[in-house]
């Protein structure tokens, strides 16, 4: 299977600082990779790389083939790149459900054409609403986005996200800051994405339950050096993982 994702040597300098260093990685659609690793191990940074919020120093990203490593953030997730939580942008004054079908309407680039408009307004809302039932968010459909609680705020970025229809899911600890209650929904969400079979899906996550329960490979980041990638009972097993992520010394 050819990987849609690949970085080549990604690396980024802060001042003396290598934060991430000449990762080289490929990721393959239908798979989920965990990225995990101590706090300050560069896991966030890389995602930044990732999807462009930040320029590399050196190295490439390949996204189906073409290098985008020049390209914005915009840019990329226009071509099937999708950030949850940071690359979304909620509209806090606006409904949930309007929220949902600004970002349906984008990915249709539907324009204004008053023969049309009723008709497209009444489908725009419609696929809008299917997303926050995916979601379960369908029953706060008319409440301000500012209104939310902090973890559903988070599965309407996942909306968004949806809605957007990207070939990548980047998700940067997911379930942070939920309660236990609606941790569920969320991984069932991340789940269903996977057994679509063709998505490609990064997760950063610390909750290593959570990891154990989604990931088909984990890689591991230590000072921003990529230490393992494998599958993940072998993975978690190794010294340099106990060690560095779970604490443990042998």
């Amino acid at each position: 299977m050819s990987c849609l994702l690949e970085t080549r040597d990604l690396t980024i300098r802060f001042g003396g600082q290598v934060a991430v260093n000449a990762v080289t990685c490929a990721f393959q659609p239908g798979t989920l990779t965990a990225i995990v690793g101590p706090n300050g191990a560069g896991k966030t940074t890389y995602f930044n790389l990732i999807s462009g919020q930040l320029a590399a120093t050196s190295g490439s990203v390949w996204f189906g083939g073409e290098n985008v490593t020049g390209l914005g953030v915009h840019q990329r997730a226009r071509r099937g790149i999708g950030r949850a939580f940071q690359l979304t942008n909620l509209f806090p004054h606006l409904s949930v459900l309007e929220n949902v079908r600004l970002a349906v309407q984008a990915r249709s680039r539907a324009g204004v054409d008053l023969f049309s408009m009723a008709t497209s307004h009444r489908n725009l809302i419609e696929q809008a609403m299917a997303y926050l039932e995916r979601v379960a968010l369908a029953a706060k459909s008319h409440l301000p986005a500012a209104a939310l609680s902090h973890g559903d705020q988070r599965k309407l970025e996942v909306a968004l996200m949806l809605a957007l229809e990207p070939d990548i899911f980047m998700f940067d600890e997911p379930t942070a800051g939920m309660s236990v209650d609606e941790v569920p929904v969320l991984l069932d969400l991340i789940e269903a994405i996977k057994r679509q079979g063709d998505k490609t899906i990064l997760l950063v996550e610390h909750k290593m339950d959570v990891v154990r329960r989604l990931a088909d490979r984990i890689i591991v980041l230590h000072n921003g050096t990529l230490v393992a990638d494998g599958d993940p009972a072998e993975v978690v097993a190794l010294p340099v993982v106990q060690e560095a992520y779970l604490g443990v010394r042998r």
